[in-house]
């Protein structure tokens, strides 16, 4: 079910930099799935998608942050990272993750105080120490 999430969010991005694979999509969340740290973001009984928040390299690595399309544009990705970061903010956690070039999902992660901390033609890696998304926002 998450691994068939993925394939649709991010076939369009993947497409765009042509690096879809139909396959590898999913096989990438199935080498990498971490149900431990994992959290399935219900709606009404349906499930509206996943995150995954597990350390690593003494951080908190965001992965796997999927909405299913018709839950997308409507807040809840930020209500969900808003309480997500509230935690790491809470512990004194740094949080990075990584996101396509050019996937509208960038936007959701620069209003939360995420910043650039390296990027190559596919990837753009992105890092938030504790707080940031106040300092942002003040």
């Amino acid at each position: 079910m998450i691994a068939e999430l993925r394939a649709v969010v991010m076939r369009a991005d993947l497409e765009r930099l042509g690096r879809y694979d139909e396959h590898r999509v999913r096989q990438r969340l199935r080498d990498a799935f971490s149900a431990r740290h994992t959290s399935i973001i219900m709606v009404d009984s349906e499930c509206a998608g996943c995150l995954t928040l597990r350390p690593a390299e003494g951080r908190q690595w965001l992965e796997h942050f999927y909405l299913a399309p018709h839950h997308q544009g409507r807040g809840l990705g930020s209500a969900v990272l808003r309480a997500v970061l509230e935690g790491t903010d809470a512990q004194g956690l740094t949080v990075a993750l990584n996101v396509l070039q050019g996937s509208a999902a960038r936007r959701l992660y620069d209003r939360h105080g995420f910043v650039v901390e390296a990027q190559d033609p596919v990837d753009v890696f992105m890092v938030r120490p504790p707080g940031a998304s106040i300092a942002a926002q003040a």
